[in-house]
């Protein structure tokens, strides 16, 4: 399986890495991406990931990774620490230009998909606070909550002048 094969090349040249996972041998991870079916892996005695294995003691989808076994703690540590060199990677098969390139084109569209997201948020937002006027902001909401304290207190105080008059 590719994935298997990227992962351990990796754990390969990462050794640090690989030797963090010796002590986890035989425990398994699931990985949950949006279309796809989830994929089960686990580590075999040497370290090596392996498709298949026991019930997974962590999953990894692109929100995390969920779980509070020692290999899910693993699993974050080298998601924080771990920074695989894609481009390097990929300067081996196709070239130092070629993969540059490839490099910059998926970082831009990357950047392009974050400010695209970014930008359909601002307009749902101005849409809802605005145009619709099914939400308020939070300036308009603090002075509603003054404005309704000021009424119940006048409320009130009519009250008392209204009791004192019987």
């Amino acid at each position: 399986m590719a994935f298997c094969f990227l992962l351990n090349q990796l754990l390969e040249r990462e050794r640090w890495a690989r030797e963090r996972l010796v002590p986890l041998a035989g425990q398994a991870a699931e990985l949950r991406l949006p279309l796809l079916p989830p994929l089960r892996v686990w580590l075999a005695p040497n370290a090596r990931v392996e498709p298949g294995g026991p019930e997974p003691s962590a999953v990894v989808t692109l929100a995390g990774i969920t779980g509070s076994s020692p290999l899910a703690e693993e699993m974050r540590y080298l998601a924080r620490h771990l920074r695989p060199d894609v481009e390097e990677e990929l300067s081996r098969v196709v070239g130092d230009v070629a993969a540059q390139r490839i490099g910059d084109g998926v970082r831009a569209i990357a950047r392009w998909q974050r400010d695209a997201a970014v930008r359909v948020g601002e307009a749902f937002s101005d849409y809802v606070v605005d145009e619709r006027r099914m939400l308020v902001r939070r300036p308009e909401l603090r002075q509603l909550g003054a404005d309704v304290a000021r009424l119940g207190a006048a409320l009130a105080d009519l009250e008392q002048r209204i009791a004192r008059l019987d």
